[in-house]
């Protein structure tokens, strides 16, 4: 039996082995993007259908195992392999259980003079059932939107206090965590709490468990310890556990 609050090192196709079937609330992964490329931490995937369908099918039919009936998954990625995890997830999880592709949208990186420069990654989401947990994330006013819901106050317009409900494209948190960012930790392909903040927000409750199958940095036990869920989580690379398991003890998680 698997233990939560735990970073293991290893293949997620092997930990899954050890969780029994509907036993996870959410899962969030920012997989392999099918760059080619050679990380400091990791080889990514080649380009090729036949490759990436090798790698994700047998581990999405886990995921989906464990998932409970009212849980939800979000996998990010960008458009170089988007299309065929589409097919892969509709295939495993259902076409009526797709809920959004979502569109995170940042401005760091560099320029193109061949083509439109690439900004943005894709996050699918899926449901296991029609059961799925879900609350909208709010996102606070800008101080704009305030002030013209203040002018029309008197009539039939109305803000919500708490914020908007977040839609499916993200702009307006931390960007690609550029070099001197207070929370750069020294992972290639790190991804920024707030954005991990909104899924686990959406769709997990306090105490509710959340899996990471592909750990890196360790962002999502983080953002879990912070907003009071358990996790479990794993990745291949050795010393994205490490870097992980010291992030968490780090920050006063007596999680091992």
């Amino acid at each position: 039996m698997i233990e939560i609050n735990k970073i293991y090192h290893g293949d997620c196709l092997e930990v899954m082995k050890d969780i029994p079937d509907n036993y996870i609330d959410l899962i969030y992964c920012d997989i392999l993007y099918g760059t080619g490329r050679k990380f400091k931490d990791y080889q990514d995937l080649k380009p090729k259908r036949e490759i990436i369908e090798e790698h994700y099918i047998p581990r999405i039919k886990g995921m989906h195992r464990i998932l409970k009936d009212t849980g939800g998954i979000y996998l990010q990625m960008d458009t170089r392999i988007n299309h065929w995890l589409r097919c892969i997830l509709d295939d495993i999880f259902g076409y009526n259980n797709f809920r959004n592709e979502i569109v995170w949208c940042y401005k760091s990186g560099g320029l193109s003079k061949t083509e439109y420069p690439k900004k943005h990654d894709v996050i699918l989401f899926y449901s296991k059932s029609s059961e799925m947990n879900y609350s909208p994330c709010l996102v606070p006013y800008t101080e704009k939107t305030l002030k013209r819901g203040l002018t029309k106050c008197k009539g039939n317009y109305k803000l919500n206090k708490k914020g908007t409900p977040q839609v499916d494209w993200i702009n307006d948190v931390t960007p690609l965590l550029s070099p001197t960012c207070y929370e750069r930790i020294g992972y290639d392909t790190q991804k920024p709490k707030a954005l991990i903040e909104i899924f686990i927000k959406s769709s997990s409750k306090k105490g509710d468990l959340v899996a990471d199958f592909y750990m890196g940095s360790g962002t999502t036990a983080e953002v879990c310890k912070d907003l009071n869920r358990n996790f479990i989580g794993c990745d291949i690379s050795e010393r994205a556990v490490n870097i992980s398991r010291k992030r968490i003890t780090q920050s006063q998680a007596s999680l091992f």
